[in-house]
């Protein structure tokens, strides 16, 4: 059969697969979609990674800062002690010489000088760099990689988490129909109890044949208690991954799935799957941008092997005079302007490891993009071929469903008319029920194959 062919035959089997869903009382319904949308709003892993990319936001806002000029204002008052003139020989008796000028050599004694308390300073400095050897550009971009790193973050985030609602509402699917077919054999268990306990009155079976029924009335009904358990487990695991109210119940609206067999139905070859997957897999676009990202750590380190340069502007006002023999109380204003160059001679020496390390590094993220690249293509291929075979199987087990009942009524008449022993019926009940059953997993495995493609080319 060609892969057309088995598509097709996919999607009827999904069709009849989902009829087998309905639920067999009304509650409020929610669709896959509806619970991806209440995801994307609650889901508490996804805040978490959505609160991440603020931050990578700020992060770009912050790494531009850096070509915006420096503006540094510095006040600040203070109380000079006694200024005391000594000797060369540390004496504070005798006289210093000490030149004035255009008055020439005087002689000032030795000891206290008379010195103004108070003073004051003020500082205003700005600076731009001009240059800095391509390091803020180099940052501004490596925070620009980190962003989109962040925003792929909370996109494979919400798939993860659609992946993960995707299984629990299979699975509830799944508990369901068993809990189908369970109820469907307890009736028809009940309904032979009745007929054998009529026929004992008859004498035609011993209280014996009666129990063994019994007992597989009480399997049936332990079968059906631990399923009711399951859904439990499952609605609590859905409801806590949304975020549901406390007290709010829902149900899952099985009918949609039945787009999907429509849209599977238009994806009919491999091909289409690896090209989806090449076009829209994260973990292939998160591995390319780590590749950038180490090539701009390539760049920041050879910015160090370059001088920075950046004009600067000062100036200053302060008060009182204290670098002359003997203080003056007054304020001196003092400014400049000029062009500051910064060069690290030792990173000629200290660098070059550094900047082999980032040259291995960027080498190692080329390599493990085609590494990406080939788990993704192999994941592809694998849950592809585990797609062909679920719909081989759902239509095997549909076979052997309408074999089992055939069986079971055949045995069943064959029963009644004292031709079969009671152990054939049971055998052909017990094999009835492990076909419904199989039927049932079956097709939501095919159901699950089919959305671990989906989730695998991130098109959930």
């Amino acid at each position: 059969m060609n892969s057309h062919k088995c598509f097709c035959a996919l999607t009827v089997s999904m069709m009849v697969g989902a009829s087998c869903c309905v639920p067999t009382y009304a509650q409020h319904r929610m669709s896959l979609q509806s619970l991806f949308d209440l995801a994307d709003q609650q889901n508490q892993r996804i805040k978490v990674s959505e609160a991440t990319l603020k931050a990578a936001e700020e992060g770009v806002a912050s790494a531009k800062s850096a070509m915006l000029p420096s503006v540094e204002f510095s006040l600040q008052g203070s109380y000079t002690g006694n200024a005391f003139l000594m000797s060369r020989g540390f004496s504070t008796s005798g006289t210093t010489e000490y030149i004035v000028p255009g008055l020439g050599p005087q002689q000032v004694q030795n000891g206290k000088q008379p010195t103004p308390h108070w003073g004051n300073s003020f500082t205003a400095r700005a600076s731009q760099v001009i240059y800095a050897g391509g390091a803020i550009r180099s940052g501004i971009e490596m925070a620009r990689l980190g962003r989109r790193l962040a925003e792929l973050d909370v996109e494979k985030n919400r798939q993860e988490v659609r992946f993960l609602l995707t299984g629990f509402y299979l699975d509830l699917c799944k508990l369901r129909n068993q809990l189908q077919v369970i109820e469907k054999n307890m009736e028809l268990t009940e309904k032979v109890i009745e007929q054998m306990k009529a026929r004992r009155e008859q004498g035609t079976v011993l209280k014996n044949d009666i129990t063994r029924y019994e007992l597989q009335l009480q399997s049936l009904l332990l079968t059906k208690t631990q399923i009711d358990g399951a859904q439990k487990i499952v609605r609590h695991q859905i409801s806590t991954t949304i975020h549901l109210p406390e007290g709010e119940d829902f149900d899952v609206d099985v009918q949609s799935l039945e787009e999907e067999g429509v849209a599977l139905k238009a994806l009919t070859s491999e091909a289409l799957w690896q090209q989806t997957a090449a076009e829209n897999s994260i973990d292939i676009r998160q591995a390319s941008l780590a590749t950038e990202v180490s090539e701009q750590k390539v760049r920041n380190t050879r910015a160090a092997l370059r001088p920075s340069v950046a004009v600067v502007a000062e100036n200053n006002l302060y008060g009182p005079y204290t670098s002359d023999l003997i203080p003056k109380n007054a304020n001196v204003n003092v400014w400049f302007v000029g062009i500051g160059v910064k060069y690290n001679l030792s990173s000629l020496w200290k660098n070059k490891h550094d900047i082999r390390k980032a040259r291995h590094e960027n080498s190692q993220a080329r390599e493990r993009v085609q590494l990406v690249r080939e788990g993704i293509e192999n994941g592809v291929q694998a849950n592809y071929t585990n797609l062909l075979t679920s719909s081989v199987e759902v239509r095997t087990q549909e076979k052997q469903v309408e074999l089992a009942d055939q069986n079971y009524m055949v045995v069943k008449n064959r029963y009644d008319n004292d031709l079969a022993l009671l152990t054939d019926m049971l055998d052909a009940s017990n094999l009835k029920l492990s076909a419904d059953m199989a039927l049932v997993n079956a097709r939501i495995n095919m159901l699950y194959n089919y959305f671990k493609l989906k989730y695998i080319t991130n098109t959930l």
